[in-house]
């Protein structure tokens, strides 16, 4: 997008990537961000504006209450859109860009105030999509949270005694997924992080990819283990999967985990600048086929192998580019994406293993540190 082309947002950034893209600080309330000609401009109530010129100093802050006192001296009880009008009135803005969640019928009012308002098409901050050497250290940081989280989970489920029908107890209590996602959760708030959904599944629950898991954990059987925390400070996202096993794995389990690995080293080759996703996907698909895993749909159920192989990671869980079948995206240096092969039968289990990868022009480099282990 050139800078000359003006763009408004209208959200808080707590839960809107791009506002929070655009200003750099957590804001719980929507505001208004505006940008005239390569100049930011936010407008904030009291509250916020003095935190704002401190956290945002790359934005002009104006305030909101003189913005509505200032409208006051044409309309009775300026709308928001009467007092954005104004802005881009003082600023001679005719046309605006907006992203496509914009609200619509803030927009429709816009228009009745002569003001263009048109959706950008490949999204506000396409720029977003590459990320920069500082924004890969937070994703990293991000990462980390989801390691020390993970670490902690797998601790207590090593340390935890195998009772009555395989059912796993932890200090004298059943350790059951609730518990042992609270684990989890837990020990990524102490490090600055916040999780949310964090899956721990085990046996057939595993084979529902996002099922968060439920009752109690058994030894010798798989438990996924997904956590994707998002860092407090930063807004960024750390995502990792690992599938142990407490005790012993059977065969089954063994080849599947072997095959999911194996599946991942080859996709890690496969990430390259200029790449196809679909193509890389595409080559997974056929991996598992080969090797026997059949993916299809049987006595009701999906099985086998039948999700993305992986998502580009930011200030969203989710963002482009996708690596999946259907996917029109290239990939190219600077996009960081997840790895997470996985395979489900109920007759065995789930098994899934994810890193997250950046993109460089000598291939894909693992931001991923923590180990993969089977058995515990």
């Amino acid at each position: 997008m050139s800078k000359a082309e003006n763009i408004l947002i209208v959200a808080d950034s707590e839960r809107d990537a791009n506002m929070l893209y655009a200003v750099g600080m957590f804001v719980p309330d929507p505001f208004i961000y505006f940008r005239c000609e390569g100049r930011c401009h936010i407008v904030m109530n009291d509250l916020e504006i003095d935190r704002a010129r401190k956290n945002a100093p790359h934005c002009r802050v104006l305030s909101y209450h003189q913005c509505v006192e200032k409208a006051r001296r044409r309309i009775k009880r300026p709308s928001l859109a009467a007092i954005i009008s104004q802005l881009m009135r003082e600023r001679r803005m005719r046309k605006i860009f907006v992203p496509a969640d914009f609200p619509f019928g803030l927009a429709r009012e816009l228009r009745n105030y002569k003001i263009k308002v048109r959706v950008r098409k490949g999204g506000i901050f396409p720029q977003r999509e590459f990320k920069s050497a500082d924004e890969i250290k937070k994703i990293s940081a991000a990462l980390m949270m989801a390691e020390v989280g993970l670490a902690e989970g797998l601790f207590a489920l090593k340390t935890a005694k195998v009772g009555r029908d395989r059912k796993l107890t932890y200090h004298g209590a059943p350790l059951t997924s609730e518990k042992l996602r609270a684990i989890i959760d837990i020990a990524i708030l102490q490090v600055g992080g916040l999780a949310s959904h964090t899956i721990v599944a085990g046996g057939r629950q595993g084979c529902d990819p996002h099922e968060q898991g439920h009752g109690a954990l058994r030894a010798h059987e798989p438990i996924i283990l997904d956590v994707f925390p998002r860092s407090q400070k930063t807004g960024y996202f750390g995502d990792i999967t690992r599938t142990v096993v407490r005790g012993r794995a059977s065969e089954a389990v063994r080849r599947l985990y072997d095959t999911v690995a194996r599946c991942q080293e080859m996709a890690f080759e496969k990430i390259q600048c200029n790449a196809r996703a679909s193509d890389i996907h595409r080559e997974i698909q056929d991996f598992f086929e080969n090797e026997g895993y059949k993916t299809g749909r049987k006595d009701g159920h999906m099985q086998g192998f039948f999700h993305g192989t992986g998502h580009g990671l930011g200030m969203e869980i989710h963002e482009a580019p996708r690596i999946s079948l259907t996917s029109s995206d290239v990939l190219k240096a600077g996009h960081v994406v997840t790895v997470e092969p996985g395979l489900y039968y109920p007759q065995i289990g789930g098994v899934r293993l994810e890193d997250v990868v950046t993109v460089t022009h000598n291939g894909a480099r693992n931001l991923t540190k923590f180990e993969k282990v089977l058995e515990i």
